[in-house]
């Protein structure tokens, strides 16, 4: 009993080095998340803000209608807008910031069907393949349907160069990740090898000796996990506050499962290191523990 209480004292400070230990390995991984996914919301957006103008031929009010209604309807479109000269006009100002009225006195540009896709549709292949199909059906009607190429493929580029490079950097700090926690909870562990030892030689099955220090390592994770939410969170929330503009592209949805996933992991790996650790120290001889 002395032997148990004494290894009980001793264990009890290193549970909470671990806790802390775990707690800011798993915050830096959720800083590296949310960095991750405010990135790629931001780059949808970026694609989803690209104008795609369809320069009609006809005037005629009723095909006009027809083609924003068939536009409307496809499931790459959103903001679908009939644009008429003045609009074109004030667009064109506003993108160039000058007005043309001081070297003409008409309005050469043509009327549109303006709208944006969506972002997974924003790429060369995938624009070229809705360009073929809308003038295919309404070749006589619309002139040309253009956009920024150059900047499609631009961004797409460097889109995929980005998420390759967070890729990369995704598995080293798992893999990190995982040994932090790993090393952390063992040396959490390393106190509490004479009491696994000593409950063994008393007879104690290895479902008796782990059940009880397993349980601990859950709660332990999902503590460690707690806190690592609150402090991301805390500056998450602090971040919005000086940057407004990720409110716009915050996924209350995605941060959310970031947040399980913190947890997941916490309670993953603590149950996991805990439960090596003690086969370890149960295989081994008495005098192997000094």
């Amino acid at each position: 009993m002395a032997v148990k209480t004494r290894s009980l004292k001793r264990g009890k400070p290193n549970y909470l080095y671990s806790i802390i230990g775990v707690a800011l390995v798993l915050l830096i991984m959720g800083i590296m998340g949310w960095i991750f996914l405010n990135l790629a919301q931001a780059g949808n957006s970026f694609k989803e803000n690209i104008r795609i103008s369809a320069y009609l031929r006809t005037a005629n009010k009723d095909s006009i209608s027809q083609i924003q209604q068939y536009i409307s309807q496809q499931p790459f479109a959103k903001n679908v807008e009939y644009v008429n000269k003045d609009a074109a006009k004030t667009i064109w100002n506003k993108d160039n910031n000058e007005d043309w009225n001081k070297i003409l006195n008409f309005n050469p540009l043509p009327e549109s069907i303006d709208f944006y896709a969506r972002a997974q549709y924003v790429n060369k292949d995938s624009l070229s393949k809705i360009s073929t199909n809308i003038m295919s059906l309404y070749g006589n009607q619309i002139t040309d349907l253009q956009y920024p190429s150059t900047l499609v493929n631009n961004l797409n580029e460097r889109a995929s160069k980005l998420g390759l490079i967070f890729l990369v950097i995704t598995i080293v700090l798992c893999v990190i990740v995982i040994i932090s926690i790993d090393t952390t909870i063992r040396l959490a562990m390393f106190s509490n090898r004479f009491l696994i030892k000593t409950m063994q030689m008393v007879g104690a099955t290895r479902s008796f000796i782990a059940r009880p220090l397993d349980l601990i390592a859950v709660v332990n994770g999902i503590i460690s996990a707690v806190i690592a939410i609150a402090v991301l969170f805390t500056l998450i929330a602090w971040a919005e506050n000086q940057f407004p503009q990720l409110k716009a592209i915050q996924n209350n949805t995605l941060t959310l499962l970031l947040f399980v996933l913190m947890i997941f992991i916490g309670v993953a790996i603590s149950l996991f290191s805990t439960h090596r650790s003690i086969l370890k120290y149960l295989k081994m001889k008495l005098d192997d523990l000094y």
